[in-house]
């Protein structure tokens, strides 16, 4: 069963090599998912999984890496307790791997990439699959906000966008499956938050569970919306 989550976006500026002269601008979103994927170790799981979109649904059971070369960085990412050969993560689990790297995490850890398109019912179902793989398993799911809250984001200004932002901020930090779940798919690829996919993987994941959550971070620093939270 799920006994832990954390929440973290998932922007490569994350990592400092490749934010570069913007790094520290960013100082107190990382301190938040340190402390977000800090209480899921504490938890003691006996498996960790890490969701995030990728072009596919595809999965790694037996280790995985990915780079952050794209972006002129020769940095190599690799999940914790398994091989580095293979299909490459996705961007989005790149980070997440960066970030247990970080956090020197060690326990046996699988991947799961979903489409951002994917359909809502699919990912709560998945998420119940993966409640359901080991006795104590912990998530780290990574995605972003909506990308439309200011003029200069990846999708310009929209008005709803801070809207959407909020209700997902008072969903992730109550531990609500049932907002989660009922997320729009249209309204989320309208307005760029590619985190919708994964956070109905957590919200399937978590039903049933009785988990409280903790809202760590919630901001938009870019146009684009950033939230870290803590379900345990």
């Amino acid at each position: 069963m799920l006994v832990a989550a954390a929440v973290c976006p998932c922007p490569p500026l994350l990592v400092p090599e490749v934010a570069a002269g913007a790094s520290a601008e960013l100082d107190p979103l990382r301190a938040a998912c340190d402390e977000a994927l800090g209480a899921v170790l504490a938890a003691g799981p006996d498996l960790l999984v890490v969701v995030g979109t990728g072009p596919e649904a595809e999965v790694w059971t037996e280790g995985g890496a990915g780079s952050f070369h794209r972006y002129g960085v020769p940095l190599v990412a690799a999940l914790p307790g398994g091989r580095a050969e293979g299909p490459e993560l996705s961007p989005a689990l790149t980070v997440g791997a960066w970030l247990l790297g970080r956090a020197g995490a060690t326990l046996p850890t699988h991947a799961c990439a979903v489409p951002a398109d994917a359909p809502a019912d699919r990912m709560l179902g998945l998420g119940q699959g993966l409640a359901g793989l080991a006795d104590r398993v912990g998530l780290l799911v990574m995605g972003d906000g909506s990308a439309c809250r200011s003029l200069k984001a990846p999708g310009y200004l929209d008005e709803r966008a801070e809207g959407y932002d909020a209700a997902l901020a008072r969903a992730l930090g109550t531990a609500d499956t049932a907002a989660l779940a009922a997320l729009d798919p249209g309204l989320a690829a309208e307005l760029k938050a590619e985190g919708r996919a994964p956070w109905q993987v957590l919200a399937g994941a978590a039903e049933g569970a009785g988990l409280t959550a903790r809202l760590g971070y919630q901001d938009a620093p870019y146009g684009v919306g950033y939230l870290v939270a803590s379900w345990s």
